[in-house]
């Protein structure tokens, strides 16, 4: 049964102008093991505002929004060894994660130059 279905699409350069006033921001947002993975890319932005989308769809998903403590660190995509994006919760969104009994996330991350695109389904 689906719990809940979100999507997020960002302009890539939003994250280009931001990483460009240094790393302090990525570091909040994007876990170590993401920034490695988007840090070795040709077009590392696009990756990293993939996973940004990714990261917003999720909540939205789950219907919770920012709040309560939830962090953009608590929420880490990870590319299994084909490439499929992966999500991994730790945290307080690990903690309403498994409040709301969801079973299975299933999540797909598209870009190009200019934007990139999450979709997130939750199923119980």
């Amino acid at each position: 049964m689906i719990f809940g279905i979100g999507t997020d699409i960002i302009e890539v350069a939003r994250i280009e102008e931001v990483a460009a006033k240094g790393t302090q921001y990525l570091e909040t947002i994007f876990t170590e093991k993401e920034r490695n993975y988007c840090e070795k890319k040709a077009r590392k932005s696009e990756h990293y505002a993939g996973r940004y989308a990714a990261k917003e769809a999720f909540l939205k998903a789950l219907g919770s929004g920012w709040r309560d403590g939830l962090a953009f660190g608590d929420i880490e995509i990870i590319n299994d060894d084909l490439g499929k994006p992966q999500i991994f919760l730790h945290g307080e969104v690990k903690k309403l994660f498994d409040h709301y009994q969801i079973k299975h996330i299933s999540t797909s991350i598209s870009h190009v130059k200019a934007m990139a695109i999450a979709v997130v389904v939750l199923e119980k």
